[in-house]
């Protein structure tokens, strides 16, 4: 097996030790949730009377909270237009230097 095999059989190695482990050791300790959960839940505990002063635009169009699904979905096509946007300009900028070499050879 060449050094470079090694190399990326071992870094593969580690990526999936990084994203198992901390399923084995933090389960049943762990709890899933989100930063505006928690906020929420800080708030409350600290000042019961506070009154949320804005209402998110799409809870206030439909008269109610989205569902988790929906949620995921909208970060998801959400994530997928920033890393398109992104793709397309990197893609450019290779595509420049690559024609810029060619130029220079001429």
């Amino acid at each position: 097996m060449s050094k470079n095999k090694k190399t990326a059989l071992i870094l593969l190695l580690v990526c999936v030790a990084i994203a198992v482990i901390p399923f084995f050791a933090l389960s049943g300790k762990a709890e899933f949730g989100g930063s505006d959960d928690a906020g929420g839940t800080l708030v409350e505990k600290n000042d019961s009377s506070y009154k949320a002063w804005a209402t998110p635009v799409l809870e206030k169009a439909i008269g109610g909270e989205l569902p988790g699904e929906v949620e995921s979905l909208l970060f998801c096509v959400q994530t997928g237009i920033g890393v398109g946007i992104m793709a397309f300009f990197l893609g450019r900028f290779v595509e420049r230097k690559k024609l810029g070499k060619e130029d220079q050879e001429l």
